[in-house]
Parts: structure tokens; C-alpha cells; sequence
């Protein structure tokens, strides 16, 4: 339950973050930024870095989430996705890990089912953290 996918750089307001939002200022980007609020507000220890081109959250600089802003479609992504329980359906994905949520233009989005994910995947950080120190 211990591994861990760690990145250095993380901080509390990563400068380069925000403007990754404003670059592409439209619908999709305003959804991603909207969900990576939601990760920010998981706890007082999340931090944030942009890793490979993407918002991503840590703890302790344990990567738990990530968004993706592209052309359809905003993925909101979990890097121990594939640990989560996920009553709703909403996880997408085979890889041994990870697994994300598809957001699409004019198609609902079932809050408290992906608000759930986010809360689940920031205790399951916590807890691989705890149990790897």
C-alpha cells in the first residue's frame, strides 16, 4: 500500500499553476481549474506543482491528483486511482495505478460522487504516507 509517486518542487501556491488556467481561458480550463480548487481545499498540507504540463497536488510530495484541460474533454486524475472505491462508476482506466474521471462539455457531472474520489484520494496519500515513515 506504500508506493508512493514522489515529485520535488511542490509548494503551497505554485506560481506557475495559475497561468496554466489562464492560458487556455475557456469553458474546459474554468472546469479544470474549478476541480483543482477542490484539491487545493483537501487540507492545509496539500501542495502544487505543474508535472508534466499538469496541475498536480501532493502531500509531503506524494502526487494524489492532477487535472488536464483538452480539446472535448478535462480529465481529473488520481494517481492510486485504481485503489479507490468508486460506487458511482465514474473511474476510467486499465493502467496498474492510476485512473481518472472524463468531463465533457454539456454533460453533468455528478459532484458528490468525484467530490467523494477527491476526499478519498487525499486520505489514501495520508494513510500511504503514514505507513511508509
Amino acid at each position: 500500500m506504500n508506493q508512493l509517486f514522489r515529485l520535488s518542487g511542490a509548494v503551497s501556491r505554485d506560481p506557475n499553476v495559475d497561468p496554466w488556467f489562464a492560458a487556455g481561458a475557456d469553458e474546459l480550463r474554468s472546469l479544470a481549474r474549478l476541480w483543482f480548487d477542490r484539491m487545493r481545499a483537501c487540507g492545509p498540507d496539500v501542495r502544487e506543482l505543474l508535472h508534466d504540463g499538469q496541475p498536480t497536488a501532493c502531500v509531503g510530495g506524494a502526487a494524489f491528483g492532477y487535472v488536464d484541460a483538452f480539446t472535448s474533454h478535462v480529465n481529473v486524475g488520481f494517481f492510486h486511482g485504481a485503489a479507490l472505491e468508486d460506487p458511482a462508476g465514474l473511474l476510467e482506466g486499465t493502467g496498474k495505478r492510476m485512473r481518472h474521471v472524463k468531463l465533457r462539455r454539456g454533460q453533468p457531472v455528478d459532484d458528490a460522487a468525484l467530490g467523494a474520489l477527491l476526499a478519498a484520494a487525499y486520505r489514501d496519500i495520508r494513510l500511504r504516507l503514514e505507513s511508509a515513515s
